[in-house]
């Protein structure tokens, strides 16, 4: 049995069992089920996004209140007298959903640009705002709420009872569950995911990472607002009380103790404080002999055990502990791939990279001075340099990560200053860096796949709708092609992070070869690698050369950059001291003083041997 039909019997059982259960059971399954449509989104926004938010609970409101306004304000109603009423319930779904995504956009705007604690805080501020002024809007009931509400009517059949409308908040949330699933198996979620590990690794493949940020934020509010429809119509009654502070922690609650990062996780997370929640509040109050909110007590104490045992939630111990009783799923036959849209490489010699008088200061620090430096197509330029020598900060301006102070920085003839690092990637630039960054759980394919973010096209709802399958394959054939073009090709379906550092490194190359850069910026590549694997990334990079791409390197390595380097560009306190062949700067004087220190007293027929050790060691 695969993990797909033991869900799919999950879902058989509970259809079989679902006429048989008692009224009472049926309505805490449906909870179970708006609950866990919530706790999905907090798992796109927190578990894989790395957006905390405690405000959830809010947007459910929002999805209630509007229905609720809808089907029953005489406003509403008096002008929307000519429909039937059974169309009303449908309005009020499109006006909740409407009014989310309007003010969970601007909202987003904001929040989701902080970082640290103050995320969190902020959804702890506009949920309270939002949970007072629900409760003291008087065409909204204020603290007494609204009655009334109609029961849902699908072609004339009324889902007025749980047992009726249970079903149908589970082929939601499990329709809900199936498009979360396509969206983080493609393009789009590999931005997604990419967002929680490092916004400048992701900007730097061209994603841009406050969008996308924003649009998952708006995507965990619809969840919630879908919900609180839903709810509104199962309850046909709407006051503040159920969506409180306390109850946007208890989602988050959900997510985390089933799995921040799991789907599925939200379910179970769901399912066990439903059941907890409903057991305790009949147990708790004969224990102690009085009645009180002593859940919340329990439910502190159980998060403490859960994240000091089981730090990531249930559900990966769950599917950790039954891997030995499943067999893996089938793979699916790769779809035929076609080639990936090319652009032209410049021709060798046409200056793709420049550098003009570029100068960085850090208050009263200079940390480049007035550096110029250019980068031709084919051929392989090294940037060299003791430590603090300015290399990180010249190679990030460069890049995109920073801006000169001043100075200018072009690619392919366009000015690129004030542009974010993403505007690099798509002007034709790729990088590597100094610390590797990569999606450590996430499989070498789909780390490399990353790169070629660009050079696919299909968006979210595409994804969802799994109509982004030939694009995708193509994707993850070109992200195959590099990795074996790196010598990694049997590491391809193994996670990133299960590879030593060395090979980890040569991950980054393939992944921004999978951009199909111009210009390829390396940041101490063979830093970790062994001598054979050093040759063959040698030889990598010399075809690359003559393939016609323009390679900048920073490297420590003295023997690997002079026997690949055309030209040498050599830093010093944040000025260029010399530049020219790898002969012409292992002769100059004042290399060698900066190097080893007393240049003059070095004899020149020595000096290559010698810095080459001096600069490893």
């Amino acid at each position: 049995m695969t993990r797909r039909h033991l869900t799919l019997a999950f879902i058989a059982a509970l259809a079989v069992a679902w006429p048989f259960l008692p009224d009472f059971t049926t309505t805490v399954f449906s909870y179970i089920a708006l609950y866990a449509m919530v706790a999905a989104g907090l798992v796109m926004l927190t578990g894989v996004g790395g957006m905390t938010s405690f405000g959830q609970a809010s947007f459910v409101a929002l999805g209630a209140y509007a229905t609720a306004w809808a089907c029953t304000s005489p406003t509403a109603t008096s002008a929307l007298a000519a429909l039937p009423p059974a169309l009303l319930p449908w309005l009020g779904l499109a006006l909740g959903l409407a009014i989310t995504f309007a003010l969970a956009w601007g909202l987003g705007a904001i929040t989701v640009k902080l970082s640290g604690h103050y995320l969190p805080l902020c959804t702890i501020a506009w949920g309270l705002g939002l949970y007072y002024l629900f409760g003291n809007l008087e065409f909204l009931g204020g603290q007494t709420g609204v009655r009334g509400l109609p029961a849902l009517d699908v072609f004339g059949f009324s889902l007025a009872s749980p047992r009726v409308l249970g079903p149908v908040i589970w082929a939601v949330l499990l329709l809900a569950l199936w498009a979360l699933h396509n969206l983080l198996d493609s393009r789009e979620g590999r931005a997604i995911r990419a967002l929680k590990s490092g916004q400048l690794m992701a900007e730097s493949m061209g994603v841009d990472t406050a969008r996308h940020r924003v649009k998952v934020f708006v995507l965990a509010a619809l969840l919630a607002a879908l919900s609180g429809w839903l709810y509104a119509h199962m309850q046909r009654f709407v006051n503040p009380t159920p969506f409180g502070l306390n109850i946007g922690i208890e989602y988050l609650f959900m997510a985390v103790v089933g799995g921040a990062g799991h789907l599925w996780g939200a379910v179970l997370g769901a399912t066990l404080i439903t059941l907890l929640k409903e057991q305790l509040q009949d147990w708790l109050p004969h224990l102690l002999g009085a009645s009180g909110n002593f859940e919340q007590i329990v439910f502190g104490l159980l998060m403490v055990l859960v994240l000091q045992r089981f730090a990531e939630g249930l559900w990966p111990t769950l599917a950790r502990w039954s891997a030995p009783f499943l067999r893996p799923g089938r793979r699916r036959s790769p779809r035929e791939a076609r080639p990936l849209p090319t652009r032209a490489l410049p021709a060798a010699g046409e200056l793709l990279l420049e550098a003009a008088g570029v100068t960085k200061r850090f208050g009263g620090l200079v940390a480049n001075s007035d550096v110029n430096m250019t980068l031709r197509a084919g051929e392989v330029h090294a940037l060299i340099g003791p430590n603090g020598a300015g290399k990180s900060t010249f190679f990030n301006m460069i890049s995109g990560v920073d801006d000169p102070t001043e100075g200018q920085v072009r690619l392919l003839g366009e000015p690129m200053n004030g542009r974010p690092s993403r505007d690099f990637a798509a002007r034709g630039l790729g990088r590597t860096f100094q610390h590797v960054r990569l999606l450590g759980e996430r499989s070498v394919l789909e780390n490399v796949a990353l790169g070629a973010h660009l050079r696919g096209r299909k968006g979210w709802l595409a994804a969802m709708l799994r109509l982004d399958r030939a694009e995708e394959a193509d994707l993850l054939a070109e992200a195959r092609r590099q990795i074996e073009r790196c010598g990694l090709g049997e590491f391809a379906d193994r996670p990133a992070a299960s590879l030593a550092l060395g090979q980890q490194r040569v991950v980054e190359i393939a992944r921004a070869l999978a951009g199909q850069p111009a210009a390829l910026l390396l940041d101490e590549p063979a830093a970790g690698l062994r001598h054979l694997e050093k040759q063959a990334l040698a030889r990598l990079l010399s075809q690359l050369r003559a393939e016609g791409l323009g390679i900048l390197v920073v490297e420590h390595d003295m023997e690997f950059v002079m026997n690949l380097a055309d030209r040498v560009t050599v830093l010093e306190f944040g000025c260029v001291i010399a530049e020219g062949t790898p002969d012409e700067v292992q002769r100059n004087p004042r290399v060698l003083d900066a190097y080893l220190g007393g240049g003059d007293d070095v004899a020149p027929a020595a000096v290559p041997g010698v810095v080459v050790a001096g600069a490893v060691a």
